[in-house]
């Protein structure tokens, strides 16, 4: 009766609070809760992900050598295997899978952020640049979510999907780690959810940028290894 009555106080709905464990949390170090988690890939893609993708496509050799290919050596032998293995638990689990991927809206990219547009980044509507790499390739009615710009949440109607899902755990892994993984893990923080970066499943150019983003983005997250992640979404 006591805890009916504070749910009242508070206008919390009491079906809301009792399937809703996380509303009163401080702390970020909670397990995933497969029905309350989605699992979110960062711009898997082959515009960036591919040696033929579009992001080369301007580079000389020597600079293909210098940045694409260290980048997509580790991406192959390590990091696109971890994400491999993170979405296969994540599906057995029954956490929902969800992906974004740097697309306009538009062939000519005229809806692009202004920062897209100076970098010169324009993945056209509907093209082979836009598509999730096929090694982790959506199953069924998986969603991806286009985004036209740095932050998943600023471009995209994501936001609105996981609250109509009930989801309060968004698990990331994706690329680049210091540049759209971490937008994404910061303005989900800010919109309330609780984020687990898989560290190891998330990649940028070199060891150095990757320790560094990890270090810097550690107080807005919880972060874990493949290995940690799945052995927590086993039963």
């Amino acid at each position: 009766m006591c805890v009916i009555l504070l749910l009242r106080q508070r206008q919390i709905p009491e079906k809301v609070a009792m399937q809703s464990p996380f509303l009163s949390t401080t702390s970020r170090e909670i397990p995933i809760v497969p029905n309350r988690a989605a699992l979110l890939f960062i711009d898997v893609q082959n515009f960036s992900c591919h040696p033929d993708g579009a992001e080369w496509a301007s580079m000389t050799p020597a600079e293909c050598a210098e940045r694409r290919d260290p980048f997509l050596a580790d991406l192959r032998s390590q990091t696109l295997p971890r994400m491999q293995r993170v979405q296969a638990a994540a599906r057995k689990a029954g956490v929902e899978v969800m992906f974004t991927t740097i697309e306009s809206l538009t062939l000519d990219g005229r809806d692009r952020s202004l920062d897209y547009k100076i970098s010169g980044f324009n993945v056209p509507k509907g093209s082979w640049d836009g598509k999730v790499l096929d090694e982790i390739a959506p199953q069924g009615d998986e969603m991806v979510f286009p985004k036209s710009s740095s932050s998943v949440f600023v471009s995209t109607h994501i936001d609105y999907v996981l609250r109509n899902l009930g989801v309060q755990q968004i698990i990331i892994c994706g690329v680049l780690t210091d540049q759209c993984v971490e937008s994404a893990i910061r303005d989900a923080c800010d919109l309330g959810y609780l984020v687990t970066q898989v560290t190891d499943a998330c990649l940028t150019f070199g060891a150095a940028r990757q320790a560094a983003s990890i270090a810097a983005i550690k107080g807005y997250c919880r972060q874990v290894t493949t290995d940690q992640l799945i052995a927590e979404l086993q039963p």
